[in-house]
């Protein structure tokens, strides 16, 4: 696919009637043109899927605690609103405290001490009843999900390029722009081509930019699915909580 594309690229571009020298000269740019072209464009798909995979992650977690609330909602008092506010205040930590942490790119640590005092909470629950059983094994294999969400959100607050890769990048454009302004073409033609050129390669490097590490910029993902479960699901009416929005 790779080689028919680069000889149609030829095609077009090539002037036959033109010098041997001219014609080699379009022939080496329009190839390289094209080779930085599709890695260019691979970045750019890589690390929107990255994105939507981090965005992806954060929703399960979201699911997994309203899931798990209302498995804590089938046990016996006391451990019924223990383990329900301990939950809750796990969800309120994350959208209040973890978020503007993960935005700065720092790793939260609270977290770890609420997820511990609530698999306390679980693990010391004795079921007197068959439907407790069933329950309390329900609400161990959501907490297990829990845990396994929590733990890739985790493991992405700091994810990104690797900074060889950018200095690629940056490298490649600069090459791209410099062929351009070495072919022997008309003052006119050189401004537009290496202006067209330059705008191409500014956008999609700035793409790339704003969704490369996807808890920090503008353009980052938020706790909206969370929070959206705490407000309509756990939150006490006398509590409010501010939402760090994308």
């Amino acid at each position: 696919m790779g080689r028919h594309f680069f000889n149609a690229c030829d095609g077009s571009c090539m002037d036959p009637s033109g010098p041997p020298n001219k014609q080699y000269d379009w022939h080496c740019t329009l190839k390289f043109l094209c080779a930085f072209g599709l890695l260019l464009g691979l970045v750019a798909v890589a690390t929107y899927q990255n994105f939507s995979n981090v965005s992806d992650i954060v929703d399960k977690e979201a699911s997994s605690i309203a899931a798990l609330y209302r498995d804590f909602g089938g046990y016996p008092q006391p451990a019924c609103n223990q383990s329900r506010d301990s939950l809750r205040e796990y969800a309120r930590y994350v959208i209040e405290d973890s978020w503007p942490q993960q935005r700065q790119g720092i790793l939260p640590a609270g977290g770890s001490e609420r997820i511990t005092a609530l698999s306390q909470m679980l693990f010391a629950f004795e079921p007197n009843r068959k439907n407790e059983e069933i329950i309390h094994a329900e609400a161990l294999r959501e907490f297990n999900r829990l845990i396994e969400y929590r733990r890739s959100r985790l493991a992405n607050v700091s994810t990104g390029l690797p900074h060889v890769l950018w200095w690629v990048v940056a490298f490649g454009a600069l090459m791209n722009i410099a062929l351009i302004w070495m072919l022997d073409m008309e003052l006119h033609v050189h401004l537009i081509l290496g202006g067209v050129l330059a705008s191409i390669l500014a956008i999609v490097i700035f793409l790339i930019a704003g969704l490369d590490n996807p808890f920090r910029g503008a353009v980052s993902v938020g706790p909206d699915s969370i929070a959206l479960v705490y407000k309509t699901l756990m939150k006490p009416e006398s509590s409010p909580i501010t939402v760090f929005s994308k």
